[in-house]
């Protein structure tokens, strides 16, 4: 019996797939897909004979049965998540609900949006010197985040911060961020990141919120708030002729 398989979309265009994605689309029996996030283009990859189920209309107790009884069937099931599994997902729950049932599972992973908002932006998130650190979060929001983990706790790292889901209350998140990073260090405000309708704009902080309602920005968005933006310009040791390591030993 085959694995249901929980399938990392990536951020939208169906060329940024890993290639083991696009192995198990094309070939599905039957696809539950979040389609109200997911480019239509990577649901049609799976073969003419899929079920297509679309889950924007479904709950988690809706969703479960169709995993179970199409794997139970012997069929290979896929689920179809945006972005990149681990992140924001939800597939905890289905994963648990499915190992209750002995059904096995295995998650293949999706390229982010941060990946792909700094590589469109043909920038490095970890300057030597500058930042080392890359912080993937959310704001607090309807649905919390522990204390540990909120904003003013994450913001005073000065790290690369890649906020999701956080458009809806960018006024509360620029003033958290203002305590600890300088008002002009870099946003880059990502909305449907590597869909053909792809907005990519980087502002300063103290121009976040509004350059989010000037562009009526309230989901499918990401914020990346980082002084490597700058591009300044800083070099790294790995390939400096002062420093040796396994592949290439000191001459001294």
């Amino acid at each position: 019996m085959h694995p249901v398989s929980f399938v990392g979309a990536g951020p939208g265009a169906p060329d940024l797939l890993t290639l083991r994605a696009a192995d198990r689309l094309k070939q599905a029996d039957r696809l539950i897909w979040t389609d109200s996030l997911i480019n239509p283009a990577i649901a049609k990859l799976a073969p003419d004979h899929c079920k297509h189920i679309r889950t924007s209309t479904l709950t988690l107790e809706e969703v479960i049965p169709e995993l179970i009884e199409g794997q139970r069937q012997g069929e290979r099931v896929v689920r179809l998540h945006d972005g990149d599994p681990s992140l924001y997902s939800a597939i905890n729950e289905q994963i648990c609900a499915l190992n209750d049932a002995d059904i096995p599972v295995e998650v293949i992973p999706g390229i982010s949006a941060y990946q792909v908002t700094a590589s469109t932006l043909r920038c490095e998130l970890t300057i030597p010197g500058v930042v080392q650190t890359i912080v993937l979060s959310r704001t607090g929001g309807r649905t919390g985040v522990p204390p540990s983990e909120e904003l003013r706790h994450l913001s005073a790292l000065k790290a690369s911060l890649c906020l999701y889901l956080s458009a809806r209350h960018v006024d509360d998140v620029q003033s958290t961020l203002e305590e600890h990073y300088p008002d002009d260090t870099p946003v880059a405000i990502g909305y449907r990141v590597s869909w053909p309708d792809e907005q990519i704009t980087v502002v300063p902080l103290k121009e976040m919120a509004a350059t989010s309602r000037a562009l009526n920005l309230i989901r499918t968005t990401l914020y990346v708030v980082s002084p490597a933006l700058s591009r300044l310009p800083k070099r790294s040791k790995l390939y400096s002729p002062e420093h040796d390591h396994l592949f290439r030993p000191g001459t001294s």
